[in-house]
């Protein structure tokens, strides 16, 4: 393994993310990298926090859909676990009384799961 896989690998198992899926269907770790920190500038987390703080479920259930299919692609496994699980009561729920503390206790694991997700990826800009 060389440095540069290991220092992904690494940054991949510190927030449970799937490195070797990722490898498979990427193949490079220039390009992961490059998509990983492309990621940082995708809006569908605000975009999710802003539609939910305005009540706008429609709206939430895009962004998060999104967000899951992100972190889909890119192997974040925890938060494309958080991501369809919110997803999926966004989906099925009459979005004119959605359980909101639900929906709420939902977005703490989604932001909990991104926040680690991001902060692992700007360490390893660093390095």
């Amino acid at each position: 393994m060389t440095l540069k896989n290991n220092r992904l690998k690494k940054c991949y198992d510190s927030f449970g993310g799937d490195y070797e899926t990722v490898k498979q269907r990427i193949h490079r770790d220039e390009s992961i990298e490059r998509f990983m920190i492309k990621f940082l500038q995708e809006p569908s987390f605000n975009d999710l926090s802003d539609a939910l703080e305005n009540e706008k479920y429609e709206e939430a259930f895009r962004a998060v859909h999104s967000l899951k299919g992100l972190s889909a692609n890119l192997g974040f496994k925890r938060l494309e676990q958080s991501s369809a699980i919110m997803t999926e009561l966004l989906r099925k729920s009459d979005l004119k009384v959605i359980d909101k503390g639900q929906c709420r206790k939902l977005f703490e694991s989604v932001s909990a799961d991104y926040k680690a997700v991001v902060e692992a990826i700007k360490e390893l800009e660093k390095q």
